[in-house]
């Protein structure tokens, strides 16, 4: 079982738009030397929703060759089509993925029924480990904990990533189905709340800039060290918040550049941080010593 910090790695890009390889390889090691426990290659923070599939397919396969095995790698093989999500996921066993994040469908609004059909379909033509995703505010898809619950006895499914930042929620999750599963945090914010009720981690975007505040913070959590966990996650509050001052990995992108980790780049229909937000960003950078 994956446990502790995962980065959702932003993907590098060239003012064109193009991937910026050689930046992608310096945020691997990175990662890898600032305490990360494993890497979120072409999630949503990694722009999946704009890379065609040869670039997503050649981002997983860059991440897992410059890993190397030093970590274990997710790959976000999520769509909104069944058979788009199975070869992703089927490529992605291929190109040596550790296991593959899928984020409900999105925008056709399946009912809970077509998401239990959708993952079995997935889970039965790809044997690698699959992680379910949920995070209606981007979606309009919820995955509710019953459904959860009925997927949970297929072997391939080995985890939820719950992003709604809902507490009650998590508890429910970690209640059904935490003897069959791990529940993970996809909210930054709310982490060390969903840890600490016996989830096992958090795939984050604060990672991206603080990856070893953000290892820190989820091994107290899973060390039961409340009250040490939520002081550090206290602190980290204005950093979590700056990443969501716009959409996600608008800001989270800006602030790689200004950590020099890459270039402004960031493909259509996003764009870079507007101008008023810019300032603040900067500042709560420097105030955790990061640029």
């Amino acid at each position: 079982m994956i446990t502790g910090s995962m980065v959702a790695l932003v993907t590098p890009m060239h003012d064109d738009g193009q991937i910026d390889w050689d930046n992608l390889d310096r945020l691997v090691e990175f990662h890898i030397k600032e305490g990360t426990d494993a890497i979120v290659a072409v999630g949503t923070t990694g722009e999946s929703a704009t890379l065609d599939t040869k670039e997503h397919c050649a981002v997983i396969e860059r991440v897992v060759k410059v890993t190397a095995g030093r970590r274990p790698i997710i790959a976000g093989t999520g769509a909104n089509s069944t058979s788009e999500a199975i070869e992703l996921t089927q490529e992605a066993k291929v190109l040596g993925a550790d296991a593959a994040l899928l984020v409900t469908p999105y925008y056709n609004k399946p009912p809970q029924r077509g998401l239990i059909a959708h993952h079995e379909a997935i889970a039965a033509a790809a044997d690698i480990p699959q992680i379910l995703y949920n995070v209606p505010g981007r979606t309009a898809c919820d995955m509710l904990p019953e459904t959860v619950a009925a997927l949970a006895d297929i072997e391939q499914i080995v985890a939820i990533k719950e992003a709604t930042g809902d507490m009650e929620r998590a508890r429910q999750l970690i209640d059904l189905v935490g003897d069959k599963m791990a529940v993970y945090s996809g909210d930054d914010e709310t982490a060390t709340e969903l840890i600490l009720l016996g989830g096992k981690g958090n795939i984050s975007v604060t990672a991206n800039v603080a990856p070893k505040l953000m290892h820190e913070l989820c091994m107290l959590a899973l060390d039961g060290k409340a009250e040490e966990a939520r002081a550090l996650n206290q602190r980290l509050m204005p950093l979590h918040n700056s990443m969501f001052c716009e959409a996600n990995p608008i800001p989270v992108k800006w602030a790689m550049h200004k950590m020099g980790y890459m270039g402004e780049g960031i493909r259509l229909p996003l764009v870079a941080l507007e101008n008023r937000y810019r300032a603040k960003l900067e500042l709560t950078l420097s105030q955790f010593d990061l640029i």
